[in-house]
């Protein structure tokens, strides 16, 4: 399995950058309109990533991701608070962070 952690590192950094392209151009949409409709909101997040570094890592690509920020982690390490700029349901957010950076991050750790 160690012969795949560069592979599935390369995975992240990619899924990084098509994430913090997609959210640079949501965001830049969301200033330019005319009227300025955002609804902003916090989500509880429930990871299943088992080591601290892990969990560090999520918490600082969900940083960078513009329109989002990770406000607090559980002492328990297992839950992450989410501010998002635009929120229209909380379990698509849960969703697509899963699917974008958690998934990829299980791989790494395995």
């Amino acid at each position: 399995m160690k012969l795949l952690k560069p592979y599935y590192a390369l995975r992240l950094g990619l899924r990084f950058l098509y994430e913090l392209v997609a959210s640079n151009i949501v965001v830049a949409r969301m200033v330019l309109r005319p009227q300025l409709s955002i609804r902003p909101g916090i989500v509880a997040y429930r990871t299943d990533l088992q080591s601290e570094m892990a969990v560090a890592w999520l918490a600082n690509l969900i940083t960078l991701t513009p329109g989002t920020l990770t406000l607090a982690v559980s002492e328990d390490r297992k839950t992450l608070y989410i501010h998002t700029l635009d929120i229209d349901d909380p379990a698509q957010v849960v969703s697509s962070i899963r699917r974008s950076f958690e998934s990829k991050l299980l791989e790494l750790e395995a």
